[in-house]
């Protein structure tokens, strides 16, 4: 495998590796607290984030052996994250940020066969990981099977795929190396560019969520884009020249703003006072649908920022203490913005600080890709000057890796979403209501599995399902709904989306749903929506 390819894989893994320990950090975090709805002691286990601060202590060339065991530490605590109990998991998804946060920036002072890492392998290696997750949380029927029990094997096969591409490399010697200050704001971007993929992109199952889209039509469109830049990349990364400044920054720009009117045009104004009338809400309207299918066609924009962000860094680095300057930067900013769409939806229990947030959703958003966008416009890297002088030392085998990602994802996009056929029951219907509590049994351990073997005990007619609304970063961007109405073959009323920060009502049935909306009622605490619909039985 050619360095570059071989770099390519090990930032794909690590970004990958983000998204699974950082998302079950938060998650294990938010299960634990919500025993007690309150910020206790365990929320400190945010800290091992904080790991890059051990850079500022670094004043000459780290060993190698640090790299070895900053690898062994990942291998080992993501290999068990799918296999522990919650505060275990905690524990060891802590770890694996811990060392991958500090694997990425000693990666650009290594070298392979005398190669630095480039900005065309850190792009193609977020769009690789995108990739894979879209295909994980497909196949796990919006639950992400390698975090899943029986595709926990998963995490062991990806670790030793990392170990492989880390084999033989070495720290390289430079001569100039980029200040704090010039690195800080690249370092920010890059967060932010993570930020949105972590929040959202890697889970097309959530976005589906925001508008209640096609989620076969996300699934497809994601994939087919992150293949796309992968094209780019691999095929002709030259092409990148034709974009003038103007253009890369009216892209953001719009990205931007399509992003933010896709949350904001489908924000609920709930009643106001006890006397207000209860507010219905129906199907989405395609014209509120039309600025999510545009951020969609934008969202390249996130690779194409990482390349930009990234670009010289392969021939003057920043130093390692900058890198941790600006990673604990980064890290602070990305745990803000966490702790802000928590408060959307837990806005009647962390007072006084969380009223502020309800009906905020959209301002994370906002404030990612905001941010994102000032970077670049900062920043102002001609890429005129950069992709023509460059030709591309990817493989192809690349291409033939994002089309199986993307053909395996249609596949599960699919297969996990047909509905069966039942026979109706002579003069009876069995009815089945469900607090799921967010698929969290009185201990805090995760139940999802055990309460579909429940469901399919009873084998219920019509399930209606509270506390069911899991699609957001505090519980990993898990889609419970999907996952029960996949598994059993059942149609699915989805109720409420994230965007309303309510806990969930959802209702799923063995008969096609009519009628389907929500109603909306006062409440000074938690959001009070109710899914309702009609069921016709032959």
């Amino acid at each position: 495998m050619k360095p570059s390819d071989r770099y390519a894989l090990i930032f794909a893994l690590l970004f990958l590796f983000l998204l699974h320990s950082i998302g079950s950090l938060v998650e294990s975090i938010y299960i634990l607290d919500l025993l007690q709805t309150s910020l206790d002691e365990k929320a400190l286990g945010l800290l091992f984030l904080f790991s890059p601060a051990l850079l500022l202590l670094f004043r000459r060339k780290p060993s190698r052996f640090l790299m070895g065991l900053l690898f062994v530490i990942v291998f080992l605590a993501r290999g068990l994250i799918a296999f522990l109990p919650t505060v275990g998991r905690l524990l060891a998804a802590g770890l694996a940020s811990a060392a991958t946060l500090l694997l990425f920036p000693l990666l650009f002072h290594t070298q392979i066969a005398g190669q630095r890492p480039s900005a065309r392998a850190i792009s193609l290696g977020l769009a690789l990981a995108v990739a894979i997750s879209v295909l994980l949380r497909t196949v796990g029927f919006g639950i992400d099977y390698a975090l899943q029990g029986e595709g926990g094997w998963l995490g062991w096969v990806l670790g030793a795929l990392l170990g492989y591409a880390l084999w033989g490399i070495t720290y390289s010697e430079q001569d100039e190396l980029v200040s704090a200050r010039e690195a800080l704001s690249p370092l920010v971007g890059v967060w932010m560019a993570f930020a949105l993929v972590y929040f959202a992109f890697s889970a097309p199952s959530v976005m589906a969520r925001w508008v209640e889209s096609d989620y076969r039509l996300t699934v497809g469109v994601i994939g087919l884009l992150c293949l796309a830049w992968v094209g780019i990349l691999v095929v002709q990364p030259a092409w990148l020249g034709r974009l003038s400044p103007t253009a890369i920054l009216l892209w953001n720009g719009l990205f931007a703003l399509a992003l933010t009117a896709t949350l904001l045009v489908n924000r609920v104004v709930f009643p106001a006072s006890p006397d207000s009338d209860a507010l219905i809400v129906g199907a989405t309207p395609w014209q509120q649908q039309v600025p999510f299918y545009v951020t969609l066609l934008l969202f390249p924009v996130i690779f194409l920022d990482l390349y930009l962000l990234t670009e010289g860094w392969q021939h003057k680095p920043p130093s390692l203490r900058a890198m941790g300057a600006g990673m604990v930067l980064g890290v602070f900013l990305l745990i803000v913005l966490i702790f802000m769409q928590i408060f959307t939806n837990v806005w009647g229990y962390v007072e006084p600080i969380s009223p502020w947030f309800r009906n905020k959703f959209w301002l994370p958003f906002f404030l990612m890709s905001g941010l994102l966008t000032l970077v670049i416009v900062l920043r102002r890297v001609p890429l005129r000057e950069i992709a023509p002088s460059v030709a591309s030392d990817l493989s192809s085998i690349w291409l033939v890796v994002g089309v199986v990602l993307l053909g395996g994802s249609l596949w599960a996009a699919f297969a996990t979403t047909r509905v069966r056929q039942f026979e109706p029951r002579p003069n009876s219907l069995i009815v089945m209501t469900y607090n799921l509590q967010q698929a969290n049994d009185s201990a805090g351990e995760r139940s999802y599995q055990r309460q579909l073997a429940l469901m399919q005990q009873v084998d219920a007619d019509i399930l209606a399902l509270q506390e069911s609304d899991s699609a957001r970063v505090s519980l990993n961007n898990a889609d419970l709904v999907r996952y029960f109405a996949g598994k059993l073959g059942y149609y699915a009323y989805y109720g409420p989306g994230p965007i309303s920060g309510t806990y969930g009502t959802a209702i799923l049935s063995k008969y096609p749903l009519q009628n389907t909306h929500i109603v909306f009622s006062y409440s000074d605490q938690d959001e009070i929506g109710t899914a309702v619909a009609e069921v016709e039985v032959h």
